[in-house]
């Protein structure tokens, strides 16, 4: 351990000089959203969102409050005072005019300056635009493929390959959008070990999306047919977009979003399938949809009533196997529901129901920490949402009930106690019987329940090249969980400092305590009883623009796992990117080299890797070895793109990586990625 410790403090050292890349504004935050969920998404709308406005700057000077949240990168606070700003002094007339917005920092300005311009005259699109749109179609089609062969595609002679189909991966993606608010299109997906073309998948992808969108017609703000997303409130009943939570941000502790967006994402789970529909006038704004669609899940019998019951629903949508065929789309799900809200300036309060019906009843495992899952054929939520503006003062909160008035609430405010100092507040108080099939509100648990906390965020820049974050987050859990056979308590810590003296160098360091309870591990007693699991990270990064043309970025990361116990675990990792992206050059490129030793998987840690247009990796690092990639991309023509990654694995003192039917004999794994777009 000493050894990595000088390692890391050499890394850093040497990389103070070196430096590193501009990274696109969601990467910290897609990285914090996997390090609390623990799993990866598909969902790519958010890089589509951010790339749409990167390519048609927003005019700030005719934005509305809908435009503005639509980025996710502003905090209601900042919305509000730029409202209230533009009102009252008129349209902005520089970019450099934003500093003297109240709450609007260099940090936030820095983040939006790509996707947003200053025009004087009332036109939302600039020469840039008008070219782009004179093509609104767009073709992009993508293929990966792990090289090595896994144990799933090996033959056996007694039955036969456990992958059904070939090893590769597609997604196939047509878009029609412009500038009259007119989008329609459809996706096909093919996951690796899936059919494609052949015995269960004769029409050839697994899973298909297509969407027909509408906005702005007449009075109807948005009309929708096909596959779309649902989200209210903050959460708690419904929402089914990409939204972030807990991180060095402290604003992004309220989600913000329409209520009604399209879906052409990759992700088989979080979206509805029919019709939906928003109508707005004067204050008024009343969004309403109805959804039939089917899922796939696992089933139990009841050999006494004769009945099948839903023990979990299958989230990972891979259909590879006999078995995990057999579950696929065999539960029927009608759901409806809708919004009304009124909004009198930057104030609104909103009346939110969604109701569910299956064709199968939904039981869970009989385990005590299920005792208040949902069950049934039926379920349904109300809630009623909120925001209020006062001064320097944001306040937003959402209460709701289940079909069996099991309560749940949440509450925030933001507030920017001078232009060096922004504070945040978050309460909340989930029942341990409220339930929610698709919520997703700020929460140290996956869904909505059980939970109890307070968090207090704060973000302090003394002078213009330092900014301090930090938050405090005090959870408990009033019922069991999973591997938790009691109540159970959780503390979160995170300070972060951030040195920016100029646009070529930055330099943050961050440490992070959290602390969970959880059954003992190896109890051999006839009662489980609860410790303290406490791990802390230490992160370190340096980025440094070169020049024009090169930039080069280090991060080196300390995981300290049960550190005051027996089985303390330690994890490292650190990685030196290299980007290389010449001007007017029709192709550009970045490289990695990343090396990570960790006890087990228990000190993982999760980094961000960079990748082919609209696709994001965040895998795990455990045990010992290194990694490296390199991204290409290729501007074939005006109207051709081309992406390639190539990365690999190399583990040390290991002959198999990988687990179950994706073992792989050896101690590499190389993954090769393409994408072509055409846009015509």
């Amino acid at each position: 351990m000493k050894k990595v410790v000088i390692i890391f403090f050499y890394v850093q050292f040497f990389c103070c000089f070196c430096c590193a890349q501009e990274t696109p504004t969601s990467e910290e935050e897609l990285e914090n959203l996997v390090n609390s969920t623990q799993s990866e998404t598909e969902d790519d709308s958010y890089t589509q969102q951010l790339e749409y406005y990167f390519k048609h700057p927003l005019n700030l000077n005719i934005a509305t409050e809908k435009n503005l949240k639509e980025f996710q990168l502003l905090s209601g606070l900042q919305i509000a005072n730029f409202l209230s700003y533009r009102k009252l002094l008129g349209k902005i007339s520089s970019i450099y005019e934003l500093q003297a917005i109240p709450a609007w920092d260099i940090s936030t300005i820095n983040k939006i300056l790509p996707f947003v311009i200053v025009k004087e005259e009332n036109k939302f699109f600039n020469k840039k635009e008008k070219q782009i749109f004179e093509t609104p179609h767009s073709i992009l089609l993508r293929l990966s493929q792990i090289l090595e062969k896994s144990k799933g595609f090996n033959y056996f002679p007694t039955t036969g390959k456990k992958y059904l189909g070939s090893p590769q991966k597609i997604f196939l993606r047509y878009r029609f959008q412009n500038n009259k608010g007119i989008q329609y299109g459809f996706s096909g997906e093919k996951d690796a070990g899936e059919e494609f073309f052949r015995e269960t998948q004769k029409q050839g992808f697994d899973f298909y999306s297509a969407h027909l969108f509408l906005r702005n017609v007449n009075n109807w703000n948005a009309i929708a047919i096909g596959d779309y997303t649902i989200n209210m409130g903050q959460g708690l009943i419904q929402w089914q977009a990409l939204s972030f939570g807990k991180s060095s941000e402290i604003s992004s502790i309220k989600k913000q979003s329409s209520v009604l967006m399209p879906y052409n994402s990759a992700g088989e789970i979080n979206f509805h399938r029919g019709v939906g529909a928003t109508f707005r006038k004067n204050k008024i704004e009343a969004t309403v949809f109805a959804s039939i669609r089917k899922l796939s899940a696992n089933f139990i019998s009841d050999t006494v009533r004769n009945e099948d019951y839903v023990s979990s629903f299958l989230s990972s949508g891979y259909h590879r196997t006999e078995s995990e065929m057999a579950d696929r789309n065999k539960l029927n799900q009608l759901a409806m529901g809708g919004n009304i809200a009124y909004q009198s300036g930057f104030n609104h309060i909103g009346i939110n129901g969604v109701a569910y019906q299956f064709s199968n009843p939904i039981k869970k495992k009989d385990e005590p920490y299920n005792l208040y899952a949902i069950n049934g054929k039926t379920w349904s939520n109300f809630s009623v949402d909120y925001s209020y503006t006062y001064k320097n003062a944001h306040f937003f909160g959402e209460a709701a009930a289940d079909k069996n008035f099991n309560k749940a609430i949440l509450s925030g405010l933001l507030i920017s106690v001078d232009k060096k100092v922004d504070l945040s507040f978050l309460y909340r108080n989930f029942s341990k019987q409220y339930q929610s099939i698709q919520g997703n509100a700020f929460s140290e648990n996956t869904f909505p329940t059980n939970e109890k906390g307070f968090m207090a965020g704060i973000r302090i820049r003394p002078v213009p090249a330092w900014q301090i974050d930090a938050y405090v987050d005090l959870i408990k859990f009033p019922w069991l969980k999973y591997n938790v056979d009691a109540p159970s308590t959780a503390k979160d810590f995170l300070l972060q400092v951030k040195f920016n003296p100029n646009k070529k160098l930055e330099i943050y360091s961050r440490l992070r305590s959290q602390s969970k309870e959880q059954n003992q591990a190896g109890n051999t007693s006839a009662t489980n009883y609860l410790v303290n699991i406490p791990q802390q990270n230490w992160r370190t990064q340096w980025s440094y623009k070169i020049n024009t043309i090169w930039s080069i970025r280090n991060r080196a990361e300390l995981l300290w796992y049960q550190i005051r116990t027996n089985n303390k675990e330690f994890g490292f990792s650190t990685f030196v990117d290299c980007i290389y992206k010449p001007r007017n050059k029709p192709w550009s490129g970045n490289a990695r080299i990343q090396y990570f030793k960790t006890d087990s998987y228990n000190s993982r840690i999760y980094t961000y890797e960079n990748d082919v247009l609209y696709y994001y990796g965040i895998p795990a690092f455990f045990d010992q070895g290194i990694r490296y990639y390199f991204n290409l991309t290729y501007d074939v023509s005006k109207n051709i793109s081309v992406w390639m990654k190539w990365s690999q694995w190399h583990y040390q003192n290991k002959t198999t990586t990988g687990s179950g039917l994706d073992e792989i004999n050896g101690s590499k794994k190389s993954e090769l990625r393409l994408l072509v777009r055409v846009v015509f």
